[in-house]
């Protein structure tokens, strides 16, 4: 059996932030993580500039970095050889002036690596939550499963940072809320390039629309890129061999410069990866000894590159409420509500932010497709876009870094 302030669910962005937060501050933490090892491959690279912010600030960001990544200065949406928006992040203030693309295993390691030379750390990999203790109602910790036979942890408060098909929030009985508020899904394919492709491509995510269905790329770390083939939301199941030969003759066309690498590449419809793309915000996303952030708490598309963070700002925004929280005993829904009603209008205005995005940059025909020549070139080349840019890097209002509630 163990004891902790805090059990975190989930080694992801969201739960080792927190994880290193809380430490720093002098609380007892728990995480409990389901795999072995963060070997596994992530989807999502990109960081903002805001989440660069807080990571610099918790002092891992140039560790993470030193491990491999590659800076990014733009963000183009491109039609044919036509460019109709050009965001260019080098407008904002230095030095996070750019964005990130960083493999996540870099990150969390780095995270990882920074939490495990604190006091007050015990890490469980490979262990998965069985269930919630709970005690007159409130959550007092979980029992975890795994090969060599779980354990049982308690604590004052179980936060569930395990992602979109959370475990904790199932357990909890929490809906997750989730809305099918797009009309696309994305198969996504990592092709390595080579050091001298990597070398002389270009620093910018793109959204690529030719006479086929829109196609994401950006540069990954190392000689790769990650591209990201848009189809109609659940169109994937049951006729994957014919959508794989759509897909890679669409993506060749879009992006001739890499059609030699994607060929060899992508031999068969089990070289892509689907993603699943929907809007989700779980009923309530706490209760008493309980919290829900990250995708746990809501969900969202990888248009605009927020999940990573969304997820680190949600981590910087609870940390004081949790820090209150076990230095004032108490755990109680109304404590911890602070958190929630504090967060859920930014998320709000991301989630909304997203379906427009998703309208204007994807719609293949209607009063979407005939208007984005014209908003392009209003965002594009008007303060507005400078003013976007900076939402989208940082959210509607800064998240502070409470250093001040450090204690090593």
């Amino acid at each position: 059996m163990i004891s902790s302030d805090v059990c975190v669910v989930g080694a992801g962005p969201a739960g080792l932030t927190l994880s290193l937060l809380l430490l720093r501050s002098g609380l007892t933490v728990t995480l409990v993580e389901r795999s072995a090892l963060h070997g596994r491959e992530f989807r999502g690279e990109i960081l903002q500039p805001g989440g660069m912010e807080l990571l610099d600030g918790l002092g891992v960001l140039s560790g993470a970095m030193a491990r491999g990544g590659y800076p990014l200065d733009r963000f183009r949406l491109r039609e044919g050889r036509r460019t109709l928006l050009d965001i260019d992040y080098r407008r904002l203030e230095a030095p996070y002036n750019q964005l990130l693309s960083i493999p996540q295993q870099h990150l969390l390691e780095e995270l990882l690596a920074h939490c495990e030379k604190l006091p007050g750390f015990t890490y469980l990999p490979g262990h998965r939550v069985g269930s919630l203790q709970r005690h007159e109602g409130r959550t007092t910790g979980l029992t975890t499963r795994s090969p060599d036979g779980g354990t049982r942890v308690n604590a004052g408060c179980v936060v569930g940072a395990d992602g979109r098909y959370s475990k904790v929030r199932q357990l909890a009985g929490i809906q997750a809320g989730r809305l099918e508020a797009f009309d696309f899904d994305v198969l996504w394919l990592k092709v390595p390039i080579g050091s001298a492709g990597a070398a002389s491509g270009a620093r910018e995510v793109s959204v690529v629309r030719s006479r086929g269905n829109p196609v994401l790329v950006y540069p990954s770390w190392p000689d790769s890129v990650q591209i990201g083939w848009t189809l109609p939301h659940r169109s994937f199941a049951g006729s994957k061999d014919a959508v794989f030969a759509r897909a890679r003759e669409e993506i060749v066309q879009a992006l001739p410069q890499y059609a030699d690498a994607v060929r060899a590449a992508l031999e068969s419809a089990n070289d892509l990866t689907l993603l699943d793309v929907f809007a989700g915000c779980a009923d309530t996303w706490v209760q008493d000894g309980l919290v829900l952030i990250g995708d746990a708490a809501h969900t969202h598309s990888p248009l605009g590159a927020q999940g990573i963070n969304l997820a680190i700002q949600d981590a910087a925004l609870l940390h004081p409420v949790l820090t209150a929280a076990v230095r004032g005993g108490s755990f109680a829904a109304e404590h911890l509500r602070a958190y929630e009603t504090g967060r859920r209008p930014a998320i709000d205005a991301v989630m909304k932010f997203q379906v427009m995005q998703s309208r204007m940059m994807l719609a293949r025909g209607g009063l979407e497709a005939r208007l984005r020549p014209v908003v392009a070139r209003i965002v594009g080349r008007t303060p507005i876009g400078t003013k976007i840019t900076a939402r989208i890097a940082y959210g509607s209002s800064p998240v502070p870094l409470r250093t001040d509630l450090f204690t090593s």
